[in-house]
């Protein structure tokens, strides 16, 4: 069997108001542009999600509804504190608790970056793979029969974008 995860980094946040936390930060206005442009992206690719499991940050519960806003049916979602600003570890051992055989998983960096990386057997060749800019995206297989046999640097990437090369498109 093979399973698919979803990597997205949250859209470009909002540092205009210094009394927000950074819990709190919304999107800015290029965050609010991008992120429906991965949902379409998402869609167009067939590439939609069973479950997601989303950060409670603000920024994320905002990319995490405008990216829902594109896929044709609503999809169950959890907002889970532990993945605020987490780690590789915390991913690895959330994910390993999922069911369905296509999750989205959407959070921060460096978190994000340092778990993509992890999880590949071999890197993307893509100027932002490293970095995982806002609303960066990897889709990946690996061929296990539960998410609960993921082992790091078994997955294979499916696809990679960031919003730039969308908006050009």
């Amino acid at each position: 069997m093979t399973l698919r995860l979803i990597l997205t980094r949250h859209a470009k946040s909002n540092w205009d108001n210094p009394l927000d936390t950074d819990h709190q930060r919304p999107l800015a206005p290029r965050g609010l542009r991008a992120a429906p442009l991965i949902g379409q992206w998402l869609r167009a690719r067939g590439d939609l999600p069973a479950e997601a499991l989303v950060s409670d940050a603000a920024r994320t519960r905002q990319t995490w509804a405008l990216l829902e806003a594109e896929f044709p049916t609503t999809v169950p979602v959890r907002f889970d504190p532990a993945l605020y600003l987490a780690g590789p570890e915390v991913m690895l051992r959330l994910l390993k608790t999922e069911q369905a055989p296509v999750v989205l998983m959407l959070g921060h960096n460096p978190g994000i970056a340092e778990f993509a990386g992890l999880l590949l057997r071999q890197a993307v060749m893509h100027p932002g793979f490293a970095s995982f800019p806002t609303c960066a995206t990897l889709v990946a297989e690996f061929d296990i029969a539960c998410w609960a046999e993921l082992q790091l640097r078994s997955g294979t990437a499916c696809g990679f974008v960031v919003p730039r090369e969308l908006e050009r498109a």
